[in-house]
């Protein structure tokens, strides 16, 4: 098994946690060649499903969070994005390419993956399989046994260290092909396809948008805050979210900055948590309009003043506001 070109006889796989991912790694190890799994995390999607995949299929696993790295790809993707913010052939690269830097720490050979040539039309496509390699820094040595028989061979089928014939030739979008391949292998607990990336999500993508027309340099709370609540831009310098239910205002709380942003809250009145991310510097007019804006979403009566708890970075005070009703802030709900 082992040659001088491959000393190690192991492939380190990227992995998403599906059926592609197993089917991918399961081919590998059934040719003796052991195999390892890398998953990442970013606050656009986790290594959730790759863990629960490794336990079940007993696959070393490495997880390992890229924000910063991806951050800098995402605001400049070579490739432009998807129906979203996805841009899913740069950060396809970006992950074989961060992968490959990990090849002499984990004493590996080669690259996989599960990719499906022709699964996903946008970025499975044999221009996008090529561009992904040659932007990785690793052509030649990113493996995809699902499809291998339709693609060029590469240095480790080229060398013998894996055994072409017993890969497969999976191409198109059709699922039957693998979970007649997972029943033959006897894989029989693995997710449904999809749904692993929150900038596919049009929603998530505005909001993503919105913050980085107006914002340089945001941090991981930042980018948290996003999944959760109502978003407002005030104006170009301070965008207010408000909690919609009882664990829209916990999630909230929990990416809440004690010492930059703005926290807003009813004062006797059941209602919303509002924050105002890094609005330490926001104008008082801006405050006062936030805490209206709380109200008008709270239990308060209409037209009569209320109080609320502002707790900024220089201190805690009670303001009185009148309540703006939901159908006036309308208009500035990022979507």
């Amino acid at each position: 098994m082992n040659s001088p070109h491959f000393p190690y006889g192991k492939a380190l796989g990227l992995c998403s946690g599906g059926l592609d991912s197993i089917l991918a790694a399961l081919l590998l190890r059934s040719q003796g060649i052991t195999v390892c799994w890398l998953a990442f995390e970013t606050p656009f999607f986790t290594a959730e499903k790759a863990r629960t995949a490794a336990s079940k299929n007993k696959i070393p696993l490495i997880v390992k969070d890229i924000t910063q790295r991806y951050m800098a790809m995402l605001t400049n993707p070579r490739c432009g994005y998807g129906q979203g913010m996805n841009p899913c052939l740069d950060c396809h690269a970006l992950m074989f390419r961060i992968a490959g830097e990990m090849l002499g720490a984990t004493q590996s050979d080669f690259l996989f993956s599960g990719e499906v040539l022709g699964q996903r039309p946008m970025s499975q496509t044999r221009a996008g399989l090529r561009f992904v390699e040659k932007n990785s820094g690793f052509a030649g040595y990113i493996l995809r046994p699902l499809s291998a028989q339709l693609l060029d061979p590469t240095w480790m089928e080229r060398q013998g260290l894996v055994n072409r014939e017993q890969l497969c030739g999976f191409s198109g979008r059709s699922r039957k092909p693998q979970m007649a391949l997972a029943e033959a292998m006897g894989v029989k607990e693995y997710p449904a396809p999809g749904g692993g990336c929150l900038l596919t999500d049009q929603g998530y993508s505005r909001r993503l948008k919105d913050l980085l027309d107006h914002q340089a340099e945001p941090g991981r709370a930042d980018l948290e805050l996003l999944k959760y609540g109502r978003h407002l831009r005030a104006d170009a310098h301070a965008k207010i979210v408000v909690g919609r239910h009882k664990s829209d205002n916990e999630r909230i709380m929990a990416w809440y900055r004690e010492e930059q942003d703005i926290l807003i809250r009813m004062n006797t009145w059941p209602g919303p948590v509002v924050v105002i991310p890094r609005g330490s510097d926001v104008e008082r007019q801006t405050v006062l309009w936030a805490a209206s804006v709380c109200a008008g979403y709270s239990k308060a009566p209409r037209r009569e003043s209320a109080e609320v708890i502002l707790q900024t970075p220089r201190g805690r005070e009670v303001a009185a506001v009148v309540p703006i009703a939901n159908e006036q802030v309308q208009s500035l709900m990022i979507p």
